[in-house]
């Protein structure tokens, strides 16, 4: 009814929006006006988005910030921008595919890795399973346990 838009965020940082004065809704570059969480999902009230027709006409698009709002990022830490299109090997040295995507699934980074077949192989992103990423090389060092390549 106010024209407020809910945001599926993946962001580390909670309360990430209540830090920026901008957003873009699809290639529409709007300014954040309010804030509020229903758990922990923002809804955002932005400028030249005041009604319930304004707000579905939005819904579904993308919703992006200035590369100059992006925070820094601690060592070992990744944009998934900066590592998509990384070379994913075993530490056997098996070249496995290219990164595509990390996605978020129940709590749970996903490392989607389109193999040279065109399939993709999901791989948990935690320590057990991602070795080592190397940013500067655009390599990626993963152990497999027996069978998951084979889901």
């Amino acid at each position: 009814m106010k024209g407020e838009i809910k945001i599926l965020s993946y962001s580390d940082d909670e309360k990430r929006f209540e830090k920026l004065e901008t957003i873009y809704i699809g290639e529409s570059r709007h300014e954040i006006e309010a804030v509020r969480y229903k758990g922990n999902m923002p809804i955002i009230k932005a400028a030249g988005i005041d009604d319930r027709n304004a707000s579905e006409a939005a819904a579904g698009r993308s919703v992006f910030m200035d590369e100059s709002d992006l925070e820094e990022l601690g060592e070992d830490e990744y944009y998934v921008r900066d590592i998509a299109g990384s070379q994913v090997i075993t530490e056997d040295g098996e070249i496995l595919g290219t990164l595509r995507d990390i996605t978020n699934h129940a709590g749970q980074d996903l490392y989607e890795v389109e193999k040279p077949d065109g399939g993709i192989l999901l791989i948990p992103g935690v320590p057990a399973f991602i070795l080592d990423i190397d940013g500067e090389n655009m390599k990626i060092t993963v152990r497999l346990i027996e069978g998951l390549t084979d889901l």
